[in-house]
């Protein structure tokens, strides 16, 4: 028993087991060794049967619990590369066994092989597989360019060998005949960059080969191992993927190479890009030298889109072609045609390039098929004919095209009908008139801006027939852009005739009030010094310049209450009368007066009365200024309870005294005092008791400092006290001791 245990212990590879087995007397241990290792084969074969149908038998459990209909798992590649696309669309269990042949963690892309037979598995960023593994996949098909798997799990049972590449043509390659399987190819690089996707790095490779043009990316090894490949030629080892538009259509072939050591350089360019010659920009074509022998192919199907001289597309059921030709005879949208050209691919779609139409005059007709801007962004619909409703934002006519701007859900696209060609002489077509919010259906065909299925929502636009194929549904409400822009523009209309009858008004006042002209200009002068903050003795000394000047000289001069006087008031009046205006505030207190000294029998009325009243105004309006301007400015320095300095004015005060002192010219003393207990007065005595203990505090506080000095309120009960140019720090210390002592008697 210890015997066997010991042989099924090395089997199963347990450290230090053979040397035991052949310290107890059994056979040699070479003998013994090559005994384990077909026997341990054998067992871990047997292993990986057991793990597979443990796996085969999860699965219709799985696929029960969740409410699906059992089928029995699919074991092999060979069985999956069997099936077409619809037996694989419903999701086939499957559970097999292959060998990695291409895989990069952080990327979703996995291509696995078993003999001559190999399937694309799309898995997760974090599986843990290398290339060269044996894994065994559990997961579901799906309909592609071919049928593949949508991983589940991924294991790894082993090392493989991996698959003798298949040296590979450019037919085999477009054929699909080679999809997914590990390849060799020969080919001069044309392109060579580094790329990242989704945060991996690749490094890129455009091939050109004999027959056409393919793409390379490699995942592991970077640009530093590889070199300067271009112009080189090269062989490149690795696994057969596709470019492919969003009706997953084959566009391109792209190899996905594993390592930098899967690319060998045959030989290289004998000059790098920068040795060589700098070329003039018009003289680039000379190096062209095209050898194309692309085989002209043969499409039919319905015409669903047709410009004369320019393209038109075929659709057969949910495939369709853009052809490009010079075809100018008439087509009928609906019928039947064929085409001949030569395959290509542009903006990432297969295009037929210089086609030759054959049209049947049989009729075929295909409706547009109604879609939402949804489907149309993933691509699915691409050169299609289809329709779609949405709300009309705007249209423009331009020389070579109509365009409906239209959003449909949360989604912006264009309408486009191109003009057909023309001559000079040919007048355009006119433009289908649709108001702006209205709701419209437009029918055409679908054309993506990119076609790349793996660039996620896609831009669209719809190609457009004729004008015919934007339907009314429905006209804008009316509470729209274009109504409201209409209203707004009545009413600016009404502004411009009020405001034209206004200025008329105005024009016939200003000829009848022509002397006034003069008073209004100095009037304006005045109320530019009013508004500058200019001192009010000055003010009131140009109002009466004012008018003494459109008086004729006459003596005027004003008296403030204040005592504050303007002006030339004559010694001797000589015989002259005096006419005072007084200058009252709105409460009516009277502010001053402005008098005029006129001749015994002068009148003041008409035009030298409005002058008079004009500068009673404005003296009153200069007064009420200077008074607002020097309440504002005592109110931004001055606490109003206390009526001492304020924080901001001590700041100030402050910046200067520090200014100075720095200059060495004196020192100064900042003192900062705190009331204690103070909220206790307020919650016991009130407010307003609170208010009168902060002026009292204040007089005994001002008191007891120097003239010159500055004390102010920085807070409720904080106050400071700067002292100017003092001696020594004992000034300072002396007024402190004073401030504190000025609390001692009861308040």
């Amino acid at each position: 028993m210890k015997k066997r245990l010991l042989a099924v212990a090395a089997i199963l590879g347990w450290p230090g087991i053979s040397v035991a087995a052949q310290a107890q007397g059994g056979p040699p241990l070479e003998k013994f060794g090559e005994e384990l290792s077909h026997a341990r084969i054998r067992i871990m074969k047997r292993l990986r049967l057991h793990l597979i149908n443990l796996c085969a038998a999860a699965i219709p459990i799985v696929c029960a619990s969740a409410g699906m209909a059992q089928a029995t798992p699919l074991h092999s590649v060979e069985a999956i590369h069997a099936l077409s696309n619809a037996q694989a669309s419903p999701g086939l269990p499957v559970a097999f066994e292959a060998t990695v042949t291409y895989y990069k963690k952080g990327d979703m892309d996995l291509f696995v092989q078993d003999g001559a037979t190999a399937v694309y598995a799309e898995t997760s960023k974090s599986t843990n597989v290398s290339v060269g593994d044996r894994v065994l996949v559990v997961g579901r098909t799906r309909a592609s360019f071919r049928p593949e798997i949508k991983a589940e799990s991924v294991t790894v049972v082993g090392r493989g060998v991996l698959p003798t590449p298949v040296p590979a043509t450019f037919k085999q390659l477009v054929h699909g005949d080679l999809d997914s399987r590990r390849v060799t190819v020969r080919a001069r690089v044309r392109g060579m960059n580094t790329i990242a996707t989704d945060g991996v790095s690749f490094v890129y490779l455009q091939l050109l080969m004999e027959g056409g043009s393919i793409d390379a990316q490699v995942a592991e090894g970077g640009a530093t191992k590889l070199g300067n490949l271009l112009d080189a030629e090269v062989e490149i080892t690795g696994a057969v993927a596709g470019k492919f538009d969003s009706k997953v259509q084959l566009a391109g072939i792209l190899l996905e190479v594993p390592f930098a050591s899967d690319v060998r350089v045959l030989q290289r360019a004998p000059l790098s890009p920068a040795s060589l010659p700098v070329t003039a920009m018009d003289e680039i074509l000379g190096a062209t030298n095209v050898q194309d022998r692309t085989e002209r192919v043969r499409v039919s199907g319905t015409i669903t889109y047709y410009q004369a001289g320019s393209a038109l597309v075929l659709q057969e059921g949910s495939k369709s072609l853009w052809v490009k030709t010079l075809y100018e005879e008439p087509l009928r949208l609906g019928d039947r045609a064929s085409a001949s050209g030569f395959p290509g691919v542009e903006n990432g779609s297969i295009v037929l390039n210089e086609g030759e139409i054959e049209a049947s005059g049989v009729s075929s007709r295909i409706l547009p098929l109604a879609v939402t801007a949804r489907e149309l962004t993933d691509g699915s619909r691409a050169l299609e004919l289809v329709s779609i409703e949405g709300r009309l934002l705007m249209s423009l006519r331009q020389s070579a095209q109509d365009e409906y701007v239209i959003v449909s859900g949360r989604h912006l696209f264009s309408a486009i009908y191109r003009h057909p060609q023309r001559t000079l002489e040919t007048r355009l077509p006119a433009m289908k008139q649709v108001p702006a919010g209205s709701q419209v259906r437009v029918s055409g065909i679908c054309i993506l801006d990119q076609d790349d299925q793996f660039q996620g929502p896609q831009a669209f636009s719809i190609l457009l027939r004729s004008s015919d194929d934007v339907a009314l549904v429905a006209g804008p409400p009316l509470l729209n852009v274009r109504n409201l822009i209409l209203l707004a523009c009545i009413l600016l209309t009404a502004l411009v005739l009020i405001g034209a009858r206004g200025w008329a008004i105005e024009r016939r006042l200003r000829h009848k009030t022509a002397e006034l002209a003069s008073i209004e200009q100095g009037r304006g002068e005045i109320l530019e010094d009013i508004n500058g903050s200019k001192p009010l003795a000055d003010i009131l000394g140009k109002i009466v310049q004012n008018v003494s000047f459109k008086l004729d000289g006459a003596a005027c001069w004003c008296v403030l209450a204040d005592g504050m006087r303007a002006g030339n008031r004559p010694v001797s009046l000589d015989g002259r009368r005096v006419i005072d205006y007084p200058i009252a505030s709105r409460p009516g207190a009277q502010l001053g007066r402005i008098s005029v000294a006129v001749g015994s029998s002068t009148e003041i009325a008409g035009l030298d009365e409005k002058v008079l009243t004009t500068a009673v105004g404005l003296a009153f309006l200069a007064i009420e200024t200077d008074r607002l301007h020097s309440d504002l400015r005592h109110r931004s320095e001055f606490d109003l309870l206390t009526d001492i300095h304020n924080r901001f004015s001590l700041e100030r005060r402050l910046d200067q005294l520090v200014e100075s002192a720095r200059s060495g010219s004196f020192s100064f003393g900042l003192i900062y005092i705190d009331l204690d207990r103070f909220k206790a007065i307020n919650d016991t005595y009130g407010h307003n008791t609170g208010d009168l203990y902060l002026r009292e505090t204040v007089s005994r506080m001002n008191r007891q400092i120097r003239p010159g000095d500055m004390l102010a309120r920085i807070g409720g009960d904080e106050f400071a006290v700067l002292i100017v140019r003092i001696a020594s720090a004992d000034t300072v210390k002396e007024v402190a001791v004073r401030l504190e002592h000025c609390f001692e008697a009861p308040f």
